[in-house]
């Protein structure tokens, strides 16, 4: 990845191919939701009802929903290439407290991804330490709702991305393609064997407790198919963002759909759905047919593609943070760079976060949270892109999105449904969130903002990259 190259109000450096955002953005989508949401929601919780094989409906209900945000999101990427993914488009078309908002709203959720993916990476890794006869105690395996008392694997994780991440992002992009290419490896290969091992009377009942766990389910593996907004954040760092960028968009969805319908009627092929283990899908499904050293080998690469995901979320806090710093609703220490042209300050402000809510949260909760969080954002750019082609029609676009406005009216019908199959204390902590930064908005944003004539940062305004 580019990096930095001065304080909030700098620019950033153009270094990504259509390959690279690809990656980033198939890397963002394929992990902790294939590799532990798809047998946790297959098996279901105390307080969610099994779907069953029927988990392979949930992704394509979270898909159909997501693709209809992702064309509005190419749209958008092809014609304002800044960074700060649905924060700026929403800033463009909106105004600035729309765009306050959502960027308050994407910070929370790219945390919670980064947290919720480091809990994933926790059961893998417990199942890879099992199979070496090791057992980690149960009290720093799981949340004190879980019955433990920090889940201190996944707390360890989050510490350890950010110091990764803390250490320079020039070559992150280049990482990205090839941990990307290992992570399809290992998918493809894990299809391809279990293929031979599929008993599909494992398939009956197909829907055990009806539709409604099914819809429940989409909207907690929506959390899997939507990493090309983490991409989108690097829009400025693409070296034409205005055509690469829709096109790696619409890309990073297909390939990763294809993978998720083949992985997860593998997984539900090869053992029951009520003896799926919920932490590590994968690894107990080939266990149960007598093949642990397979079941060692995919827990192991699974903890490596699964990293590619917290990198490339808490990435995404670095560029949203930048970008709202820059437009000056929070202040530009936030974005402060250090000679390596690394945001040490937010990414270890976010990398702790992140720590303290995989360790303290189980796995649903968090997912829960960065879903709302997700599913609102995706609100607000459907009905921006559509009110933008409205106000805005001989705008240059590099990719419009087709049959407007049905295509964003989906995506609005199908996010509101999707959010109203959470449960309300899912809501309760996302109002909470957005109270908070009511207060943070009107306490500081709102004087400090670009837009504002009165701002002490209004005289910067031309130093910020265009938005078209």
């Amino acid at each position: 990845m580019g990096s930095e190259t001065g304080a909030a109000t700098g620019r950033l450096t153009k270094s990504l191919g259509l390959w690279q955002l690809t990656a980033i953005g198939v890397g963002g989508i394929i992990g902790v939701g294939i590799f532990s949401l798809a047998g946790l929601v297959a098996h279901g919780d105390a307080n969610n009802p099994a779907a069953g094989p029927a988990v392979l409906v949930s992704f394509l209900v979270a898909g159909l929903a997501s693709a209809a945000a992702a064309l509005s999101y190419a749209e958008f990427a092809g014609m304002i290439p800044r960074a700060g993914s649905a924060y700026t488009y929403g800033y463009v078309a909106l105004g600035e407290v729309v765009g306050w908002f959502i960027g308050w709203d994407l910070l929370l959720e790219y945390i919670a991804i980064v947290a919720v993916v480091a809990i994933g990476i926790s059961g893998y890794l417990e199942a890879f330490l099992a199979g070496f006869g090791v057992e980690l105690p149960a009290a720093f395996t799981a949340s004190a709702e879980e019955g433990g008392v920090v889940n201190l694997p996944a707390l360890v994780v989050c510490l350890f991305v950010t110091f990764v991440l803390s250490r320079g992002t020039r070559t992150f992009g280049r990482f990205e393609l090839v941990a990307v290419g290992v992570k399809i490896l290992l998918i493809l290969f894990i299809v391809g064997l279990g293929i031979f091992y599929i008993d599909t009377g494992n398939y009956t009942p197909f829907m055990p407790n009806g539709f409604g766990p099914v819809l429940t389910g989409a909207a907690t593996v929506f959390f899997a198919v939507f990493g090309y907004d983490a991409m989108s954040t690097a829009a400025e760092e693409a070296h034409d963002g205005r055509r690469h960028m829709p096109k790696a968009i619409i890309l990073s969805l297909v390939i990763a759909m294809l993978l998720y319908v083949a992985a997860t009627l593998v997984l539900t092929g090869l053992q029951d759905y009520r003896d799926i283990d919920p932490t590590a899908g994968f690894a107990s499904a080939f266990s149960s047919v007598g093949l642990p050293v397979v079941a060692s080998i995919i827990s192991v690469f699974a903890v490596l593609s699964i990293l590619t995901v917290m990198l490339t979320f808490l990435l995404g806090v670095t560029r949203v943070w930048f970008s709202m710093s820059r437009d000056g609703l929070l202040p530009p220490w936030f974005a402060g760079v250090d000679r390596h042209g690394t945001p040490q300050r937010v990414t270890w402000i976010a990398g702790v976060a992140a720590a303290v809510l995989a360790g303290v949260f189980p796995i649903r909760a968090v997912a829960d949270l960065t879903n709302i969080g997700i599913l609102s954002a995706f609100v607000v750019v459907c009905v921006s892109v559509a009110l933008f082609r409205r106000t805005r029609p001989d705008a240059e676009r590099s990719f419009r999105l087709p049959w407007m406005p049905v295509v964003p009216a989906f995506g609005v019908l199908a996010s509101v449904f999707l959010i109203l199959q959470l449960h309300w204390q899912t809501w309760l902590r996302f109002a909470v969130w957005l109270l908070i930064g009511l207060v943070v908005y009107f306490a500081y944003g709102r004087r400090y903002a670009l837009l504002n004539p009165r701002s002490p940062h209004h005289a910067r305004r031309e130093t910020v990259p265009p938005a078209e």
